[in-house]
């Protein structure tokens, strides 16, 4: 079985733009992953290519600024992502479009990766989500669990793996 990573993105004390952060809470807390790496990767960067490099599956976790109305789910497939163009992934989509750039110039991108968030709001200073953002948490945790699943990776509610251990 290889290896798969989660990164939560994003910085939360901008509203919106926590999302990332909060779906990765969700899932790090409600869920338990079999050979899946969640990571906290804020806005970190570059520091976030090794991880990147060393996963077999990425799923990023994100606000997507996408045109569309606040709260809709978004998903970028690899080849959709924006590396090497102009259109914003997310407010702090430089630093991770660049990471992306250096992966694939070398070689190193995983092949599945996808990119799963939400279209913003609000980005503005704030420690929480707006509703219509909140509302979508646990639709992408859905969407990142179906996705796990589909590589083959065990997934379990924590309820059911505390009962399963009675």
């Amino acid at each position: 079985m290889s290896g798969s990573a989660v990164i939560g993105l994003g910085n939360p004390l901008m509203g919106d733009d926590g999302f990332g952060l909060v779906a990765l809470a969700r899932l790090r807390d409600e869920w338990t992953l079999e050979d899946v790496e969640l990571a906290d990767g804020g806005t970190w960067g570059m520091s976030l290519l090794p991880l990147i490099e060393d996963s077999d599956r990425l799923v990023l976790l994100d606000a997507i600024a996408a045109g569309g109305n606040p709260g809709d789910v978004v998903v970028l497939e690899r080849d959709r992502l924006p590396i090497y163009i102009t259109r914003k992934l997310s407010p702090h989509q430089i630093d991770l479009r660049d990471v992306l750039a250096a992966a694939e110039w070398r070689g190193n991108l995983p092949a599945e990766t996808v990119a799963i968030g939400v279209e913003p709001r609000r980005v503005e200073l704030s420690l929480e989500l707006s509703p219509e953002v909140d509302r979508a948490v646990d639709a992408v945790v859905g969407l990142v669990i179906a996705r796990l699943e589909q590589w083959g990776h065990r997934c379990s509610p924590r309820e059911l793996a505390a009962s399963c251990m009675r």
